[in-house]
């Protein structure tokens, strides 16, 4: 076994402690942060059965962008779903045998990172050429695009261009789930493609990409827009309204 399948097994344990620990402690802070008006953004549903469909239009069909601006949705949602896609073919590399729906779905994920560099070379376009957006991106907001542009260039780089030996790959990320480090290939496009994978992991729950967890907690998508039917008391006020009585 090689010294850097040491490494890059430490980095990925590493990695992912940050990021589990990291979106756990903000999906608890979230849930801690008390919402004490009711501010639904408006046309909103009147029962949970309307936020629960409201949400689900929102994570899906990205609804509110679609209505805001279509050529930002178009990069937005095809940069998504691509990335969906690409992440539930990489699963191959996790499951043994591979299950029947991720063998199936293998060349829409292959073909998929080009949907998923073109739309975040939209996006990142969008960040350098619309003067109010330049004005308010900030450094971290061009670092991620960075990051998730060179994990998709370098993984199609790795599938059309300079192959690696996936069969080890697969053995180092199975070995990684049971606490066994196996070889991984030294080829420098992986190694550069692992870097920036360990790279994001770590700075995800410190960076902007945690809207993805944060949208569920928005009280303006999950409220409920009842303030006649029904007073709305965040729990902190509620106990100070117990302690006075």
């Amino acid at each position: 076994m090689s010294s850097v399948s040491v490494v890059y097994a430490l980095l990925f344990y590493f990695a992912t402690a940050v990021l589990v620990a990291g979106v756990v402690r903000k999906i608890v802070q979230y849930a801690k942060t008390p919402a004490p008006l009711k501010i639904p953004t408006t046309p909103a549903p009147v029962t949970q059965g309307g936020v629960v469909y409201r949400m689900a239009k929102e994570v899906v069909l990205f609804s509110s962008l679609f209505k805001s601006n279509k050529w930002i949705w178009i990069f937005g949602w095809m940069f998504h779903f691509a990335l969906l896609l690409v992440l539930l073919r990489h699963l191959r590399y996790f499951t043994d045998p591979i299950w029947g729906w991720v063998a199936l779905i293998q060349p829409f994920g292959k073909y998929a990172a080009f949907a998923m560099i073109i739309g975040l070379a939209g996006l990142w376009a969008r960040r350098i050429v619309v003067d109010r957006v330049r004005y308010i991106s900030s450094p971290s907001d061009h670092l991620m695009l960075a990051l998730l542009l060179g994990i998709g260039v370098s993984g199609s780089l790795m599938t059309y261009v300079d192959h690696t030996d996936i069969v080890m790959v697969k053995a180092f990320f199975t070995g990684l789930m049971v606490f066994d480090v196996n070889s991984l290939p030294t080829d420098g496009l992986l190694l550069v493609h692992l870097a920036l994978v360990v790279a994001l992991m770590i700075v995800f729950p410190f960076s902007k990409l945690l809207h993805v967890p944060g949208l569920f907690f928005s009280p303006t998508r999950n409220q409920v827009d009842n303030p006649r039917e029904k007073r709305h008391v965040a729990p902190w006020a509620a106990k100070l309204d117990a302690q006075e009585d």
